[in-house]
């Protein structure tokens, strides 16, 4: 089979939707499919050189604008990769079925160029963009054009991919459950476990990773941090990543005079897991009440891997998860149980035997390798299908 990728970002550009299709196309290349990925060219410090060890894929980048933090986050952003991508898909050698990774904008795009050369597609709901706009403080007019687009880009797909049961559910809510499929959530651990090096700094310290936006609400960690720092004043707290909420974190950051709380750039898996490894606790958010409490923070996974308790405030998922691992703690979201929580970690010993526990159960369930394998599945089973349904045509 030829199989077209096509997502804004890519390996080895840090993020979930690069972990998530880097292990689709390495599933796909090992059962001797022929994968193209339609993607962005990345931002300065990662070089494009450095492609998945896979003959069958083949990486085409184009540039695109990005933000100040480099991200391609924003309307401008994506039309600058939306709008080449439809003479790239155009003239590009035909492919048998194509996967596309939102925004809904890209969807839309692949939509109509599959719906002119006749090729079928599969949309990958990771998140619903329309609630994510609308809790961002969007005018109303946008978020309902980003709701009908959308819809729009999953209606026209012949398989929406769906990464949760919450997920399937708020799909069904909107209108879209004839072709809905869940293939469940995973990370790529290859980077993420218990041996290995690890940062290590002249305090305990906690450690966020990731992206922080609107719909975490990662600032409340800045804020329970301040509480916890009265009684353990050796204690620090990291960011480490993007999004729309860092700028207020550095702010905070900054107006703690002694350098408690440091705020970096993203960087690359490897360096997370440095990270991870050397932290008494990751800390994962979902805010509640803002549509989106049926999300899952994926960077729990890649610290429960390293063997990292985690500290998760909010409610929905991330909370059944810490249930099931039986490690960490899940805090309400408000300052002072997240405190609480905090102060918990620092004064609980972790043993090596309880990482090595929580790493070997995270690479039992939780590995992104069996999610692939089944989003695999699910595009040779639409390429097969339109292949029959070609043979079968009289002649």
């Amino acid at each position: 089979m030829r199989i077209s990728l096509v997502t804004r970002i890519f390996s080895p550009e840090p993020g979930a939707a690069s972990f998530r299709l880097s292990a689709v196309a390495q599933s796909c290349a090992e059962k001797s499919h022929a994968v193209t990925v339609f993607t962005s060219t990345p931002p300065p410090g990662l070089s494009s050189d450095v492609e998945l060890d896979e003959p069958a894929v083949t990486v085409r980048r184009a540039r695109v604008l990005r933000d100040r933090a480099g991200y391609v986050r924003g309307y401008l952003q994506y039309m600058s990769f939306d709008i080449p991508l439809v003479l790239r898909l155009i003239v590009s050698r035909r492919a048998d079925v194509v996967l596309v990774e939102p925004p809904p904008t890209t969807g839309a795009v692949v939509r109509l160029v599959c719906a002119l050369r006749r090729i079928p597609y599969a949309y990958y709901a990771a998140d619903i963009w329309s609630d994510a706009s609308q809790t961002a403080g969007a005018p109303g007019l946008v978020v309902t054009f980003v709701r009908w687009l959308e819809r729009f880009a999953m209606r026209g797909a012949q398989l929406v991919l769906s990464v949760s049961d919450g997920v399937t559910q708020r799909l069904r809510e909107l209108g879209v459950t004839a072709n809905v499929r869940t293939v469940g959530n995973g990370s790529d651990l290859t980077a993420f476990s218990p041996e290995g090096p690890t940062q290590r700094i002249s305090a305990p310290y906690f450690i966020y990773t990731g992206t922080a936006s609107e719909v975490h609400g990662a600032r409340i960690f800045v804020d329970a941090f301040r509480k916890v720092r009265r009684d353990h004043p050796e204690a620090a707290l990291v960011y480490v990543g993007q999004g729309s909420d860092f700028p207020a974190i550095t702010e905070s950051a900054e107006s703690m005079a002694d350098g408690a709380i440091q705020v970096l750039p993203r960087t690359s898996p490897a360096e997370i897991a440095r990270w991870l490894r050397g932290a008494t606790a990751a800390l994962a958010s979902v805010k509640p009440g803002v549509g989106y409490d049926f999300a899952f923070p994926t960077k729990m996974y890649a610290a429960t891997s390293c063997g990292t308790p985690v500290i998760y405030a909010g409610t929905g998922p991330g909370r059944d998860f810490i249930d099931e691992v039986g490690y960490g703690i899940a805090s309400d979201y408000d300052v002072d149980s997240v405190a609480a929580a905090m102060r918990d970690m620092l004064d609980t010993t972790t043993t090596v035997s309880d990482r090595g526990r929580a790493a070997a159960w995270a690479r039992e369930n939780v590995d992104i390798t069996a999610v692939a394998a089944r989003v695999r599945g699910a595009l040779e089973a639409i390429a097969s299908s339109r292949t029959r349904r070609h043979q079968q045509k009289p002649i």
